[in-house]
């Protein structure tokens, strides 16, 4: 029954959520299940990128935050992080470089800092296009009112994620004081909306989480139709009231990979840093499972260590394309140098 349900998921990219709910809880304990599933979500990827995986040059620009997430490390209560801000001039020459050592996309990722208010972002993205031609532009920036999101996108914009970290209302409240679970959905819809390619995520290990629930989490981004998914494991940050939660499963995200991929043959599904953080070989567990994305960081030498979302990053420098090539073909894929759009995606702009 178990590998039918694995060949209907494959053939239809759709399951009942009881039905995707015995899958879970198979591929968490059994592991001729989740090779199975595994190599569906993998055949899923070659039929439509094939070996290919997509570079994102990531400039984390600002560690600043104004909210209280209770997971991670750049909350506005940790007093122990060095605080820092790129001006809009290094973020261009950081973007200028990843353009001219050959990235197609690049990343702007920070906390949610009101010094970057949407007229300095606007100004910021019209620079980077004018500097970079043929660049993609991805913001993660946090939440913004949809009459900021779409100024985002007049003025070039490809991609936005925004990861919606749990469908549960009450783990939501209970990990993000002071934050809306409403007002996450609605910046998910505007930016859909609006036309962006759209990311959401979640994070594996949460309080409740339960097989159903998971389900619920992979049926959500499916309704949504993400263009883009990132999913990684907790890892508990000292420094937060999340100090000494066990970390998230490393079995448990692969799985949800591989169940991305075969909900959404197409989305866009990143080898998580969290991901290679907690195991030595993510990349190729990770391109095995389905995904097809990675995001080497660009953030200046003397930044990088304190955007500490967690402790441990395990980064890659965005320059050391060498080493990048060789470790991805070592895995079996290959570099695809485009852009990197979803296959499909059929929004405003592509």
């Amino acid at each position: 029954m178990l590998k039918e349900l694995v060949d209907t998921l494959y053939e239809r990219n759709i399951l009942e959520k009881d039905e995707l709910t015995l899958l879970i809880r198979s591929g968490e304990g059994d592991d001729e299940v989740l090779r199975l599933i595994c190599e569906a979500a993998l055949q899923t990827k070659l039929r439509i990128y094939g070996k290919g995986i997509f570079l994102r040059a990531l400039i984390e620009f600002t560690n600043h935050c104004k909210n209280s997430c209770r997971y991670c490390g750049i909350r506005k209560e940790n007093r122990k992080v060095r605080r820092y801000r790129l001006s809009p001039e290094q973020i261009l020459n950081c973007s200028r470089n990843a353009w001219e050592n050959g990235y197609r996309t690049v990343v702007l990722q920070g906390g949610e800092d009101v010094w970057f208010t949407t007229p300095r972002i606007v100004d910021l993205i019209g620079r980077i296009k004018e500097a970079c031609p043929g660049m993609a532009v991805t913001l993660s920036i946090g939440e913004r009112s949809g009459e900021e999101y779409a100024e985002f996108f007049a003025a070039g914009v490809d991609r936005f994620l925004l990861r919606h970290e749990t469908t549960s209302e009450s783990v939501y409240r209970r990990m993000h004081p002071g934050m809306s679970f409403s007002n996450r959905f609605r910046c998910l819809k505007d930016l859909k909306a609006i036309g962006f390619q759209t990311g959401a995520g979640f994070i594996v290990g949460l309080d409740e989480e339960t097989p159903s629930r998971l389900a619920d989490e992979l049926l959500f981004l499916k309704a949504l139709d993400a263009d883009m998914v990132g999913i990684g494991p907790l890892v508990p940050h000292p420094d937060t009231p999340l100090a000494g939660y066990e970390k998230g499963s490393i079995r448990t995200t692969l799985l949800m990979i591989a169940l991305t991929r075969l909900l959404l043959p197409d989305t866009l599904l990143p080898v998580s840093t969290a991901f290679n953080t907690l195991t030595t070989n993510g990349w190729q567990m990770g391109f095995d499972a389905g995904a097809n994305v990675l995001m080497p960081v660009l953030t200046p030498a003397d930044e990088r260590k304190a955007y500490e979302i967690y402790k441990d990053k395990q980064n890659v420098d965005s320059m050391e394309l060498n080493r990048i090539y060789e470790r991805i073909q070592q895995t079996g894929s290959e570099v695809d140098p485009g852009r990197g759009d979803r296959k499909y995606f059929t929004g405003v702009r592509t």
